[in-house]
């Protein structure tokens, strides 16, 4: 694997994210192999998983890779999206995968930091959601994932201001567990992952996908379903769709038009 790297001890697995050339963007390759990974310690049952980036880093992740956003005119997160694929595997692995972070979240990768059992962080810390950054409409999924975690009021703030929230705050609205010293983080999440294992690997598999099913129990009628479809719609046709992928290239700020 190119752009993570595994390991397993004492039925706990690791997935190391170590691209550092695109400071662990989310691209296609990497989700892939994060996906391919988490199926492999199903397989050796793995009665927990970290997903963690290189000690001392400052950026965890930055986010769904840019280059790859489709052009307009087509879903820029759809179902079968990868970054999709890789949340529903860590939603679905029959075991409790925990999210140990040092450096700052952006983007996608926040989303998957909280679709996360259990998320562990440094001060170091620091989560923003930036799709409004760069016009891209985000999917119902990926909003409820934020709206259980953190409610609807920090959801819209972090949505519409696409700012980081830095790791105090970040612990106080529920996006981390614990907030744990830098040099304390490692034996502090493998603590927490070993005394999983300890317990029944049946018994946690079946409350986790309780609360999956039980966060996920909010039914949509089929024209409310549409009605966010044509609005999503209306964002990836549009101009400022284009304008926030070419501003990003050029590296200057965008300027949305609202078109």
């Amino acid at each position: 694997m190119q752009h993570i790297q595994t390991s397993s001890s004492n039925n706990i697995g690791t997935i190391t994210l170590c691209h550092a050339e695109t400071r662990n963007s989310l691209s296609n390759q990497l989700l892939g192999e994060l996906i391919q990974a988490l199926d492999s310690f199903q397989q050796q049952a793995a009665r927990a998983v970290v997903i963690r980036a290189e000690p001392g880093v400052k950026v965890w992740s930055s986010g769904f890779d840019i280059k790859e956003l489709p052009v307009p005119g087509r879903d820029p997160l759809s179902y079968n999206d990868p970054l999709e694929h890789a949340l529903r595997s860590i939603q679905l692995f029959p075991a409790p995968v925990i999210a140990m972070i040092e450096g700052s979240v952006w983007g996608g990768a926040c989303d998957l930091t909280c679709i996360c059992d259990i998320a562990i962080g440094s001060p170091s810390a620091a989560f923003a959601i930036t799709p409004a950054k760069i016009g891209v409409p985000y999917n119902s999924t990926g909003i409820l994932h934020f709206i259980n975690v953190v409610g609807p009021r920090i959801a819209r703030e972090m949505f519409f201001t696409a700012r980081p929230i830095a790791a105090e705050r970040a612990l106080q609205v529920g996006i981390l567990n614990h907030l744990v010293p830098g040099e304390d983080i490692e034996r502090f999440t493998y603590d927490m992952a070993s005394q999983i294992t300890e317990n029944s690997p049946l018994a946690i598999a079946v409350i986790k996908e309780q609360l999956r099913l039980l966060g996920n129990s909010h039914p949509l009628s089929p024209e409310t379903f549409e009605r966010i479809q044509g609005l999503r719609r209306k964002a990836y046709d549009s101009a400022d769709y284009l304008e926030g992928k070419q501003s990003f290239f050029e590296k200057r700020k965008a300027v949305f038009k609202g078109q």
